[in-house]
């Protein structure tokens, strides 16, 4: 008698380039601190994001 063969298949992890989950959550959580520091330093400093940039 012949012993059938494994079905599993291995687990191949997803790219972690381009348009995919994991991209798109560290994108979103890099934007959340940004957004965050940014309106610290607004708090701080007193001076809006133009200021900054010398552009007001």
């Amino acid at each position: 008698m012949t012993q059938p063969q494994p079905t599993v298949s291995p687990k191949l992890e997803e790219p972690k380039f381009g348009f995919n989950e994991y991209a798109e959550r560290l994108n979103g959580r890099a934007a959340m601190i940004g957004f965050v520091l940014m309106v610290i330093i607004e708090y701080v400093t007193d001076k809006g994001v133009l200021s900054w940039l010398g552009l007001r």
